[in-house]
């Protein structure tokens, strides 16, 4: 059996939460690089990657394509179903509310994160979206998984987006 095999004593390792979520944080790291929004997901199938995306907003001019949604669609595409059962997806920033409308849609049991958004999270911080008793799922929910490196990245970016901002000619007039 592989590390990122579900034991039949449990639930996964912390260990095999902070690889999986190392392969997120690849993701969100080419989304910084491309001038995205650092974040980054993958979905696991079981022991088996079945997805993994970058916010590509940008690039695609597309306000919907955060990496959570992309990774959704393309675990739906490679699972054949929009019912993603059976699956865990780690993203370094909690999603916000579209995509917890999203992951509540696509019945995924389990989700974890990095960094928390308090000021726009869908998923706990903000909104409660995914644990909320009016809606016909509420996912496993798992924070705080390579927080510091998750949030260390995010405000890198955005410090990084300020001080390009102010050095624009005219940004001090």
């Amino acid at each position: 059996m592989n590390d990122d095999e579900v034991t039949s004593d449990g639930p996964l390792p912390a260990e095999t939460d902070a690889r999986r979520m190392a392969r997120a944080l690849v993701q969100a790291r080419e989304a910084a690089e491309a001038g995205e929004v650092p974040v980054g997901a993958v979905i696991y199938h079981g022991a088996r990657l079945v997805a993994q995306a970058a916010n590509s907003v940008e690039r695609l001019k597309d306000p919907t394509a955060h990496a959570e949604i992309l990774a959704i669609t393309q675990a739906a595409a490679a699972l054949g179903d929009w019912r993603l059962l059976g699956t865990t997806l780690y993203v370094t920033k909690e999603p916000c509310p579209m995509c917890a409308g999203a992951i509540v849609l696509a019945r995924i049991p389990r989700v974890v994160w990095g960094a928390d958004d308090p000021e726009r999270g869908g998923a706990r911080s903000h909104f409660g979206i995914l644990s909320s008793p009016v809606l016909n799922h509420r996912p496993e929910l798992t924070r705080g998984v390579c927080e510091a490196e998750c949030r260390d990245l995010l405000l890198a970016f955005f410090r990084e987006r300020r001080r390009e901002r102010r050095a624009e000619p005219g940004a001090g007039d």
